[in-house]
């Protein structure tokens, strides 16, 4: 049973950690919907039961699959793999879901967040915004019911009292209208449990979340922020990375540390081709994809699992030094590249389809992160 606490997560003790925390497992949903995902999203499930079983080799997965997909999507992910029936309007589980806070006395509770889509970029989502619930329900974890629209790849945490998000997309009026600055950066730290929030600016260059610091800039260790990097003057990514790069430079954490900003060279500039947008990415609604559109490439975005990195294959020239970076971070930690063209066709990649349960402290098969 899940009951809903009428109180918030830092009041009672509880923080989230950071992603390089060890894992108890992770949420995943199926790709289902055809107005989102191509050739009615057979090429996307290929793409999420590789990350699945990718992760799975490190720490247990549930994915969430609707009755009508459940035989396929069985036939697609190994045993190991855990299905639970659920009914979901789309995949982004990093959005949907809930993020799991924990407290020094082994408890773990799950913050539900409302959810629009976006801002109303996609229309039904009134199952999504139920998923934190179902979620927390199958996990018998107790709920804090935040008061705003938020997604869970609008902010990173380095486990220590620091949150990184950005101001375009928190700010943004399709969003939280009527709330200011200050008051979202409240309930920020209240339901995180966090002491200090460091805004950067835009996110990254055609990104529909409305810039998600997920594909722009994470912790990979207590003051340390890998960043989506461009070189390129000409390229609009580039001024993005630069302000973002000086915000950081000039912060400091909740521990009162300078930050050490590691570049990870994004790939070179991705389009949608002919092929991929015929016959489904024309009837999106308000924010259609069309043939030649960009799309929001980083390997920024990427998966933490316990002894494993998850990352994105976007383009042979570039991949090997997203890699050879990640490996220079993440010691212990094997690195392991998948191709994820069809997840960033949907609007996403690796970090935006799945959802961390942090383990407990009172839990004895510890790892080092």
């Amino acid at each position: 049973m899940s009951a809903t606490i009428d109180s918030t997560p830092a009041a009672d003790g509880y923080r989230m950690p950071a992603e390089f925390e060890p894992h108890d497992g992770c949420w995943m949903a199926w790709p289902e919907r055809p107005d989102n995902w191509r050739r009615n999203g057979r090429p996307a499930q290929a793409a999420f039961a590789a990350v699945a079983e990718a992760i799975a080799e490190s720490e247990p997965v549930t994915v969430c699959v609707s009755d009508g997909a459940f035989e396929g999507a069985r036939a697609q992910l190994p045993d190991r793999v855990r299905l639970v029936e659920m009914s979901l309007d789309d995949a982004w589980m990093r959005d949907i879901g809930p993020t799991f806070v924990v407290d020094r006395r082994g408890g773990r509770r799950g913050v539900d967040w409302r959810f629009n889509a976006w801002g109303g970029l996609y229309s039904p989502f009134d199952r999504d915004e139920r998923a934190a619930e179902k979620v927390l329900e199958l996990a018998a974890a107790d709920r804090y019911r935040a008061p705003i629209i938020l997604e869970g790849g609008a902010f990173h945490v380095d486990g220590e009292g620091t949150v990184l998000t950005t101001e375009q997309c928190l700010l943004n009026e399709n969003r939280n209208p009527g709330y200011s600055r200050e008051e979202i950066e409240r309930i920020l730290l209240d339901y995180l449990g966090a002491e200090l929030v460091i805004w950067l600016g835009q996110g990254v260059y055609s990104d529909e979340t409305d810039g998600h610091v997920d594909n722009l800039a994470c912790f990979a260790a207590p003051g340390v922020v890998l960043l989506n990097w461009c070189d390129d003057e000409n390229d609009p990514q580039h001024e993005v990375a630069v302000d973002a790069e000086r915000r950081l430079e000039r912060a400091r954490d909740a521990e009162g540390r300078a930050l050490e900003v590691i570049r990870v060279p994004g790939p070179p500039v991705m389009t949608i081709t002919d092929t991929e947008a015929r016959g489904v990415y024309e009837v999106l609604g308000t924010h259609p994809r069309r043939p030649g559109d960009r799309m929001a490439a980083s390997y920024v975005n990427f998966y933490v699992a316990n002894d494993r990195v998850i990352f994105p294959l976007l383009d042979e020239s570039t991949d090997e030094t997203a890699r050879e970076i990640l490996e220079g971070v993440f010691h212990g930690r094997e690195v392991v590249g998948l191709p994820s063209r069809e997840i960033l066709l949907g609007g996403g990649n690796i970090h935006c389809i799945t959802q961390q349960v942090p383990r407990t402290a009172l839990d004895d098969r510890l790892v080092t992160p």
